[in-house]
């Protein structure tokens, strides 16, 4: 099969500047570009807002954004998420679901939001070793290898924070599982440490256990870097495993709707993997 006729779908995107302060263009109008794309089903994955303002984003407290707005924000996205579900539902199928955070106090958080919110699913990810959030820039990545006390143990950190949030949230979806090597040149090195060897073969098997998927997360290549999240070791291991693997583009914005997801389709079809994608659901609809 040709990857153009393989079904485009994508489990973990649709950010929106409607309601990510790092993202840009309304719901709606990226809901519409999926459609005009011919993706058969999308995931819609917003980040959550913060418990407290010691745990916003730097962006949101540079614009004085406090956790008020941003819960309320959550809240219309939610309500929006649905709205847009069933007037679109004869175009596309759109699960609403959000993107998990792992700093102090998350557990408790998450779980409030879950039961408030009835998300159809949840991306368990991690932007955060030590409460500092490694993703934001190069120089607060550098920051969270000081306090980890080296890259290595970094990515310990990040990998253990990655299986105690396995555990407790259990969420469907684990998003961009190796993103710790985003500001790493030497990433393969590290990722091949055996130490975190250990803990990546840890994390994978209770992922299997759980019957969880894997985001194939395309954005990495839109930043620049040579191969997605999750990397080629990495992803040649899951394939072993049977950890069933579906396209996220981690979209922010209407000009990385879709982006890079044919090179994904294809790169997942070259390996072996399943291009009958697993849904973010139990039960599919």
């Amino acid at each position: 099969m040709k990857p153009t006729d393989i079904p485009k779908v994508s489990i973990h995107g649709g950010h929106s500047g409607e309601f990510c302060h790092h993202a840009k263009d309304s719901l709606e109008d990226i809901v519409l570009k999926y459609i005009q794309k011919g993706f058969e089903w999308v995931g819609i994955t917003e980040h959550i807002p913060p418990p407290n303002n010691d745990r916003r984003y730097e962006d949101e407290i540079a614009d004085h954004l406090d956790v008020s707005f941003l819960t309320q924000k959550f809240m219309q996205y939610m309500q929006k998420g649905k709205q847009l579900k069933r007037k679109y539902q004869d175009k596309i199928t759109l699960y609403i679901g959000f993107e998990t955070e792992t700093y102090t106090g998350y557990a408790a958080h998450v779980k409030s939001l879950a039961q408030s919110y009835q998300p159809d699913y949840m991306v368990g990810s991690v932007h955060h070793v030590d409460d500092i959030n490694f993703d934001f820039s190069p120089s607060v990545y550098e920051q969270a290898v000081e306090k980890a006390g080296g890259i290595i143990p970094l990515y310990a950190r990040y990998f253990d924070s990655q299986f105690d949030m396995i555990q407790i949230l259990q969420p469907k979806v684990i998003g961009h599982f190796d993103v710790i090597r985003l500001y790493d040149p030497k990433y393969g090195k590290h990722l091949s440490d055996p130490d975190i060897g250990k803990r990546i073969d840890r994390n994978l098997s209770l992922i299997a256990s759980q019957k969880m998927i894997l985001d194939f997360n395309l954005r990495a290549w839109l930043k620049g870097a040579d191969e997605p999240y999750l990397s080629r070791p990495i992803l040649e291991k899951v394939r072993s495993m049977g950890i069933p693997v579906v396209p996220g583009d981690d979209s922010h914005g209407l000009d990385s709707v879709g982006l890079n997801i044919e090179r994904g389709i294809s790169l997942l079809q070259s390996l072996g993997f399943n291009t009958r994608w697993q849904r973010p659901v139990f039960s599919n609809p």
